[in-house]
């Protein structure tokens, strides 16, 4: 594991978001969804993760996210993803990175 200096930490820009709209991506490689995001001030944004193991679309729909959202966009596929969506890796699939209670969207981690 690489250090990092808390200058490169506050480069990331790791907001909560409300997750809009999912669809599915039959197109991705591993099994993914399409997801929208709401990020307050910052507008909604579209990934592409794979939490298709343990959610199905309406389970994720409404939920509070935790997405960072200033890496630059990139090309899945036919599809742009605008941000990360974080989660945690597991044997049983991908455990979505969530909020114990709401803030408002565009909220940054601090």
């Amino acid at each position: 594991m690489e250090k990092i200096s808390w200058n490169d930490f506050q480069k990331v820009f790791i907001v909560a978001g409300t997750i809009m709209r999912v669809e599915d991506f039959p197109e991705a490689r591993k099994p993914a969804y399409k997801i929208w995001a709401d990020f307050g001030p910052y507008g909604e944004l579209k990934t592409s993760a794979q939490f298709t193991k343990l959610y199905n679309k309406d389970d994720l729909i409404g939920r509070q996210i935790i997405g960072i959202i200033n890496f630059s966009e990139k090309q899945i596929g036919p599809f742009r993803s605008q941000f990360l969506l974080s989660g945690f890796e597991t044997p049983d699939g991908v455990v979505l990175a969530s909020l114990e209670r709401d803030v408002p969207n565009g909220t940054r981690l601090s």
